[in-house]
């Protein structure tokens, strides 16, 4: 919940009248050392991401993003499946790595950063009736982030690049 502009004194009421428990997102930020763009992929699923969503959405990833790739990634528990490891092994020959972001440290994540964006401005107080409204408004609030071209800037917050690096790259634009 966000700071609302109701007049005071009167408390602000929202409805909820969806019927599903939990909405999750698996993302990335991608990104060419070199370039100030960025690349902002956001995958939205009603549940939980478990492994076979978690393969699905590297298998788009490859497709959307050609050439090597390094993937850093937190430790939920998909990410070290037994199938996962099957998988991404068969990606090596492609010129991708895999690379774990320490245990709780989601300041070293750019995901974070953009979860927060779409939270803090897009998504705060929204209620919608349906996970198809709230797909909708998703989609609606990241392009919102893409045309402001603001990626660049979560991987330098993550600790990716420095201030220096940073201004440089947002320079040569």
């Amino acid at each position: 919940m966000r700071r609302t502009h109701t007049p005071r004194g009167q408390t602000p009421v929202f409805k909820e009248h969806f019927n599903w428990k939990r909405l999750s997102a698996i993302g990335a930020v991608a990104w060419r050392p070199w370039q100030a763009s960025t690349q902002l992929l956001l995958s939205v699923r009603p549940g939980n991401i478990s492994t076979p969503e978690g393969i699905e959405f590297l298998r788009n990833l490859r497709r959307h993003i050609p050439g090597p790739v390094v993937v850093l990634w937190d430790g939920l528990p998909w990410h070290c499946s037994g199938e996962t490891k099957k998988s991404t092994s068969s990606h090596k020959r492609t010129g991708r790595r895999w690379s774990a972001s320490p245990a709780y440290a989601p300041e070293l994540n750019p995901l974070e950063y953009l979860r927060a964006a779409l939270k803090s401005k897009d998504i705060a107080n929204y209620s919608p009736d349906t996970i198809a409204e709230l797909d909708d408004q998703l989609l609606h609030a990241m392009r919102r982030v893409r045309c402001r071209d603001i990626g660049l800037s979560f991987i330098k917050k993550a600790g990716g690049i420095s201030k220096d690096e940073y201004l440089h790259l947002r320079r040569d634009r």
